[in-house]
């Protein structure tokens, strides 16, 4: 039987391009189905009924059944397809990328709160996100070109891809600047090497088209009853 990679995913959304540079990276063929942008479709409710979001992969062989949240997906297209890795080989090392990867997960989500909060929430979320960024610069960046002393893009790297473009592009949404590069020149030099890698550069989102979706997409979402 064939194999087959099909990735479900939305437009803008960072959790669906991690994937999409992932299985790049890692130089797997995968067919990319563009979805609606809602936590009611058909298919989110039917493949990832749980928390209601993308990305989905498919692969087959072995049947193919639903694999959701993006670091899961990641660290399974990881371990299927050994060739170019994502995380280190050296068991330490690689449990030091684990814990950072935790690290972006768990405290990265302060600029989602940010970007679709007003007031003292949204003031929190800032202070949140300024922590978290402090502790990147003095943590995973080091003076290396990617995360957690990597000659290339890995897991790390991938994890804080919500840095680069996402959070500069919620920086103008919500009118707010964070990234001053005085403050943080490792993560700037680091974010400048992201977005340069070739693979991340040709499949990187269009900054100007992903502005005018994000600000349209907050301003729904605040006029949403709570």
């Amino acid at each position: 039987m064939e194999e087959v990679v099909k990735l479900h995913g939305i437009s803008y959304n960072l959790f669906t391009y991690r994937v999409i540079w992932g299985l790049k990276l890692k130089g797997i063929p995968f067919e990319y189905i563009e979805e609606e942008h809602s936590d009611k479709s058909p298919f989110i409710l039917q493949h990832n009924p749980v928390f209601k979001s993308f990305p989905v992969l498919f692969h087959r062989p072995p049947p193919a059944k639903p694999i959701c949240d993006s670091m899961v997906i990641l660290e399974y297209i990881d371990q299927t397809w050994p060739h170019n890795p994502l995380l280190p080989t050296h068991p330490y090392r690689r449990a030091v990328a684990r814990f950072w990867a935790k690290f972006a997960h768990d405290r990265g989500q302060c600029i989602g709160r940010m970007y679709y909060s007003t007031g003292e929430e949204q003031e929190k979320a800032i202070e949140e996100t300024l922590e978290m960024l402090r502790i990147v610069e003095e943590g995973p960046v080091g003076e290396e070109r990617f995360m957690c002393g990597g000659e290339t893009v890995g897991m790390v790297d991938l994890a804080f891809a919500v840095i680069p473009q996402w959070l500069e592009v919620i920086e103008d949404v919500v009118g707010v600047k964070l990234l001053d590069p005085n403050s943080f020149p490792r993560l700037h030099k680091w974010i400048q090497n992201f977005k340069q890698h070739p693979l991340i550069k040709q499949h990187l989102p269009d900054r100007n088209a992903m502005f005018h979706f994000l600000k349209a997409h907050r301003e729904m979402l605040l006029a949403s009853p709570t």
